[in-house]
C-alpha cells in the first residue's frame, strides 16, 4: 500500500504543478512522488475546483452516508415486514 500524503502536501504539490514552471515529471521527482500520482492529484483538484465534471470528495461522503442510511432503512423495513407477517398469522382465526 502506498504511503498516504497529508492534504496540505498534496495542495502544495498541485499548486506548484499548476504554475507550470517545470514539467510534471520534474515536479513529481522533486517531491518524491510518481508522475501518475501527480496527474491523479491534479485531476482530483480539477474536479474539486469545478474545472472538470466529477464527484467531489464532499459529494462522495454525502453519497456514501446516504447509501448507508438506505441500507439501514431497508433492513428495518424487512424486519417490520416479517413482524407484520408473523403477527398476521398469530391473529388470524384458525
Amino acid at each position: 500500500m502506498p504511503k498516504a500524503f497529508p492534504p496540505e502536501f498534496r495542495r502544495d504539490v498541485v499548486a506548484v504543478a499548476r504554475k507550470g514552471q517545470a514539467p510534471a515529471s520534474q515536479i513529481a521527482r522533486d517531491f518524491g512522488i510518481s508522475e501518475s500520482c501527480l496527474h491523479r492529484w491534479l485531476n482530483a483538484a480539477d474536479v474539486e475546483d469545478g474545472h472538470r465534471p466529477g464527484v467531489t470528495s464532499a459529494e462522495a461522503v454525502e453519497l456514501r452516508e446516504a447509501k448507508k442510511r438506505v441500507r439501514v432503512l431497508e433492513q428495518e423495513n424487512e424486519i417490520l415486514r416479517r413482524a407484520a407477517a408473523y403477527f398476521a398469522k398469530e391473529i388470524s382465526p384458525r
